[in-house]
């Protein structure tokens, strides 16, 4: 049985928005950042060399929850499931694409920006959002302001979360997880420096749980 999207992201406070240029470095980078603690994976659909990864991650990296994003429209969203997503992320929400993915069955974490947005989503059964960008639509302090009026909505906020802002952000009430990048740079995968990416899991895991 598969988890619903509250248990992934609950199973872990960082998920890594990974870009995957090369599909040969896609099993040793989900494995090194794996071994550093970091177990729910967001593939973006970004480069030629995404859906490909998911599958190798998938069959080759059993310890890891493997899922895709930047899902825009029902083209990407059946590529992903095709390609063995276990859950999918999108930067935005049309009712369309929405309807379309609710129906897949396939967890979602659907992309917010505001109150409004969020709403729309919360009217259909959607509780748990991606907040992006986080830092452009206002960071922390929107998190609290929707978390007033909508406390029953949980957030990964995603876009400018760091290691200087990482724990403010993990410690909010209405956060259960926090994406980034920075344990996952492109300078890193493309030396090949798996040990360093693990370190940085390691750290960016302790910086928000501290």
């Amino acid at each position: 049985m598969s988890k619903t999207i509250k248990e992934i992201m609950n199973s872990s406070p960082i998920v890594p928005v990974m870009v995957i240029n090369n599909v040969e470095h896609a099993v040793p980078l989900a494995k090194a950042l794996v071994k550093g603690g970091i177990t729910v994976l967001e593939i973006t659909l970004r480069t030629e060399a995404a859906l490909e990864s998911i599958t190798r991650i998938k069959a080759e990296v059993p310890d890891a929850v493997v899922g895709a994003g930047t899902i825009i429209n029902i083209e990407t969203l059946n590529k992903a499931i095709a390609a063995g997503a276990e859950f999918i992320v999108s930067p935005g929400t049309t009712d369309k694409m929405i309807d379309a993915a609710l129906a897949t069955g396939v967890p979602l974490l659907p992309g917010v920006a505001n109150p409004s947005e969020a709403m729309r989503l919360l009217e259909k059964g959607i509780t748990e959002m991606k907040f992006f960008p986080a830092e452009a639509a206002g960071g922390i302090p929107m998190l609290k302001s929707i978390g007033a009026p909508i406390p029953q909505i949980t957030f990964c906020p995603t876009g400018g979360v760091n290691q200087k802002n990482v724990k403010d952000y993990y410690s909010l009430p209405n956060v259960a997880c926090v994406g980034g990048s920075w344990m996952c740079a492109a300078s890193l995968v493309d030396a090949e420096n798996w040990d360093e990416i693990t370190r940085l899991s390691v750290e960016a895991i302790e910086l928000a749980t501290a």
